[in-house]
């Protein structure tokens, strides 16, 4: 049953799969939030666990950074390991003024500047979005965890750096995605959801702010791996709630 990238056996993984990019947050998650906890696949490094949270079987594991990453994880869960929900659990870069560090964006929708569509042969532009079950049931879940959270568009990015950095007018293109209301800028979600739209599965992006883009504002390695732990029990509250379904 392995595939090239994933060696876990048939009904290894849950129903649900929540994806940090870093493994060292997919540790994190499975030994502070799942009961009995198993290590199912350490290809590459990439960790990923079974356990128990609420009584239902969930798994996480790690997406690696950027959409080929991603692209190539969701496509083997999703269609060698019966998964039926990836939602990821990641950090991003805010460019509104009303957001700030460790705030929740949910993204309904993801911009990007990535060619990944063009694989599917499609004509004209295709809108990467949520599954809207994922995303209201995340809402409510955030409510009651008391997060400050954000619904809207994010844009994933091909490029961290790019070869604008240092250039001030560099930072043209994001003034332009901040005018048109996008939330945040981040590496992954539009190849997750058009890899669900594709196969008939469901996916959805939370991150939490780690960096505030236009104002210079960031939080340290160690504080993205283990302090976003409010996210981290809104994925696993919706995962719970999904699977009584």
């Amino acid at each position: 049953m392995s595939t090239p990238h994933i060696s876990a056996k048939p009904g290894d993984f849950g129903k649900t799969v929540l994806m940090p990019g870093d493994p060292l947050r997919s540790k994190f998650i499975a030994e502070n939030f799942l009961e009995n906890p198993v290590l199912v696949n350490n290809v590459r490094g990439v960790q990923g666990y079974t356990g128990y949270y609420k009584g239902v079987k969930v798994s996480v594991m790690a997406s690696g950074m950027g959409m080929p990453a991603i692209g190539i994880y969701s496509h083997e869960l999703f269609n060698f390991y019966g998964v039926e929900n990836i939602i990821r659990v990641g950090s991003a870069g805010a460019i509104q003024d009303n957001i700030n560090l460790y705030d929740l964006v949910i993204a309904q929708g993801a911009c990007t500047d990535s060619n990944f569509a063009a694989q599917f042969h499609l004509p004209g532009t295709f809108a990467p979005i949520a599954s809207y079950k994922l995303l209201s049931e995340a809402v409510k879940a955030a409510e009651a965890n008391g997060a400050v959270y954000h619904v809207g568009n994010v844009n994933s990015s091909d490029v961290f750096y790019g070869d604008h950095v240092g250039v001030p007018e560099g930072l043209d293109s994001v003034y332009g995605l901040s005018k048109m209301g996008v939330m945040a800028l981040e590496m992954e979600a539009a190849a997750l959801y058009m890899n669900a739209a594709r196969y008939g599965k469901r996916a959805l992006c939370i991150c939490t702010i780690s960096d505030h883009v236009l104002r210079g504002e960031e939080t340290s390695s160690e504080e993205r791996q283990k302090s976003f732990t409010t996210m981290m029990k809104v994925a696993l509250d919706v995962a719970a709630a999904v699977d009584k379904e």
